[in-house]
């Protein structure tokens, strides 16, 4: 009873493609691959961008209490 046996997925498939019909599925599943394949590109991107910019300076420390940093404005590109 605790476990669900492949006659159990069988039935829940068939139930899911009566209620929601074969193009739909396709259409979400193609959706679906659309926005992981961005997603994909996206991390691509800014794995560029990070590589493609330069380090930032290294923090002073001035006493052991206070670390001085150069801020800098974020802006969108």
């Amino acid at each position: 009873m605790g476990s669900m046996s492949i006659w159990h997925w069988v039935i829940v498939l068939v139930v899911v493609m009566l209620v929601f019909g074969t193009k739909k599925l396709g259409n979400i599943g193609s959706d679906l691959g659309k926005a992981v394949k961005g997603f994909k590109d996206g991390v691509k991107t800014d794995e560029k961008d990070a590589a493609e910019q330069p380090a930032p300076p290294p923090a002073h420390v001035t006493d052991k209490g206070t670390i001085e940093v150069d801020a800098k404005e974020k802006t969108k590109h």
